[in-house]
């Protein structure tokens, strides 16, 4: 049951105080686990990854990222699967037959992976057209930065602030899952792209990691990425780790990167001297007032700069 037998009656105590019909465990429950509690407790539990998932679903619009999410869920459900083999071969059958739990288990799983399959050539397929997009821009010579963050650091936002992109803004963790990108002009005249991506957090589930690698590829292929951060967040420096530490999984971590903290008119002059300590020569913005976007701009040229010298 992951917790103890006191832990447990404790949360049976809260949920029949409560009248709660759901328990989120805030960290990952094997089959087995997820199936104890919801017989200890008797109400539905869900735990971190399938919390993550069901956001995700929600937030999935277009037929990519509806793809992608529905891959990481079945990628999940498989798991789940597995865990109950054992009970469902029971089900019936005498020595050397197989029950019908069994069969059903082998149906589900084949159904399953052949749905994957599926969900693979169509994200392949739209892959293949991201990458044609991509090759379009590089004959044009398009410079591309993409902007990266922590979930609900104000990427959209400031896309919005700095292209008039009109993309939806939600005070929501992953209100962006489908990349979307603008035109922005650089202080020396020249157009560049920007693109939005979707936001990390913590201990992200792998099969979201797996499902949305056409979508990241974004990131991959970028000139220069802009890392925004929320300066009023609490344990900022734990989530700038968990960002670095995901570009260096998706393999984005030798990038050129700009440190940029977002919401900046939402902090005192004290913790903006904190944060001007601990991360020097970011640049502090606020994409709601316009604060120091024109201070990126000219930091954006500078690292292109870097970039193509370094290309």
């Amino acid at each position: 049951t992951l917790v103890g037998r006191g832990k447990l009656e404790e949360i049976a105590s809260i949920v029949g105080e409560k009248g709660a019909d759901l328990v989120i465990f805030d960290q990952d429950l094997s089959p087995s686990q997820q199936r104890n509690l919801e017989n200890r407790l008797g109400v539905k539990v869900l735990d971190r990854t399938a919390l993550i998932l069901d956001i995700f679903a929600i937030h999935a619009h277009s037929k990519e990222g509806k793809a992608q999410v529905e891959m990481a869920q079945l990628q999940y459900s498989l798991t789940r699967l597995t865990g109950r083999g054992t009970e469902l071969s029971r089900l019936g059958g005498g020595i050397g037959t197989r029950g019908p739990g069994e069969t059903k288990l082998e149906v589900d799983r084949r159904r399953i992976h052949q749905r994957i399959r599926t969900l693979r050539k169509e994200l392949q397929e739209l892959s293949r057209v991201r990458r044609i997009k991509r090759k379009k821009r590089e004959r044009f010579s398009i410079p591309v930065f993409a902007l990266v963050g922590y979930t609900n650091a104000g990427k959209s936002s400031l896309l919005n602030a700095m292209s008039r992109a009109g993309v939806l803004v939600e005070d929501k963790l992953f209100s962006t899952l489908d990349p979307v990108t603008r035109r922005i002009v650089l202080p020396d005249g020249r157009t560049a792209l920007l693109t939005d991506t979707v936001g990390f957090i913590n201990h992200l589930p792998h099969q979201l990691v797996e499902a949305f690698k056409s979508t990241l590829e974004e990131v991959r292929e970028a000139d220069v990425l802009i890392h925004v951060m929320d300066a009023s967040a609490r344990e900022l420096e734990r989530k700038v780790r968990v960002v670095e530490g995901i570009l260096e999984e998706i393999g984005a971590g030798d990038l050129p990167v700009i440190l940029t903290l977002n919401k900046t008119d939402l902090i005192d002059e004290e913790r903006r001297r904190e944060l001007e300590r601990a991360f020097p020569g970011a640049i502090f913005i606020s994409a709601l007032t316009g604060q120091g976007l024109e201070d990126l701009r000219t930091e954006m040229l500078s690292h292109l700069s870097l970039a193509r010298d370094r290309a």
